[in-house]
């Protein structure tokens, strides 16, 4: 198959729609398009976000962080349809001018605290509470660079990736293969190396593998853009056997559960406030009384 060719102008211009599942969100300028606030609850921690990778990535630290017993970790989580356009909110840009999910404020800071960034979230909650990052100069400086990798590679498979594959609205030839190239090699960057190790990081579950097993982990476990057969996901057996087992923490079925808006209702809950959501306001539960 030859892809369309295209002779880019002197200068870009937005003049267009592009298509795509994401067009009526995307714009080349930053800044709210309306005045609206964000919704505050009682709880120390306000996350403004929703069930894709990096959202997930947060609400699974939060629900790992009170499975170990640290209570001041309580958070209310709000969802934001970004289909809508909330993230580009005059309150939402005012937490994070990038308008990305997720975004986090620290309500027992004066002022406010603002934390964006999935990475540098995970990290203030890490050393907020002493937890989940190694405190051995060695073995943390291992832990970052983890955690750096993942954000440095996931544009890979979810902007490049996942974006021709999944949701263009034509299916070409040249980015499909030349994404698919390098998501394969990331996955056997990681195959190797859990080869040698439990988790990321040895032996000690982290905000490494926290960071990671979003993106790479639901990969393997047939969660993101149909694609587990095309990437031959079952040849990575190091991947799926660390993948599986961070899957069966009950932290973790629950972070995954917080701001997600499709598919099972049984694992959609729009919104936490408490951690008896979990039992009585999944959507499947929602209206039946």
């Amino acid at each position: 198959m030859t892809d369309t060719e295209y002779t880019p102008p002197k200068v870009w211009t937005w003049e267009q729609p592009n298509g795509g599942a994401f067009q009526s969100v995307n714009r080349p300028i930053s800044g709210a398009t309306h005045d609206a606030e964000l919704p505050r609850g009682k709880h120390p921690f306000q996350l403004h976000s929703l069930a894709t990778p990096n959202g997930v990535k947060v609400t699974i630290m939060f629900e790992e962080l009170l499975a170990a017993g640290h209570s001041g970790a309580e958070y209310d989580a709000w969802p934001i349809h970004i289909g809508n356009g909330e993230q580009f909110s005059s309150g939402f840009v005012a937490v994070n001018p990038n308008s990305k999910i997720p975004a986090l404020i620290d309500t027992t800071q004066s002022p406010d605290l603002h934390i964006f960034e999935s990475a540098s979230i995970l990290l203030y909650l890490a050393e907020r509470f002493g937890a989940f990052l190694p405190q051995d100069l060695a073995t943390k400086t291992q832990c970052m660079n983890w955690l750096f990798w993942q954000m440095g590679s996931a544009p890979y498979l979810g902007g490049g990736f996942g974006h021709f594959y999944a949701y263009a609205p034509t299916k070409m030839e040249y980015p499909i293969d030349r994404f698919t190239m390098e998501v394969k090699r990331q996955l056997d960057v990681l195959d190797k190396h859990l080869a040698q190790s439990q988790y990321m990081v040895g032996d000690e579950y982290t905000i490494a593998d926290i960071a990671i097993w979003p993106w790479y982990g639901q990969l393997v476990l047939g969660r993101q853009y149909d694609a587990a057969e095309f990437l031959d996901v079952a040849s990575y057996k190091n991947v799926l056997r660390w993948a599986e087992q961070i899957d069966a923490r009950d932290a973790v079925r629950r972070g995954r559960m917080v701001n997600r808006l499709h598919g099972d209702p049984a694992l959609q809950l729009h919104e936490r406030h408490d951690s008896s959501d979990f039992d009585t306001k999944t959507q499947d539960k929602v209206g039946q009384s």
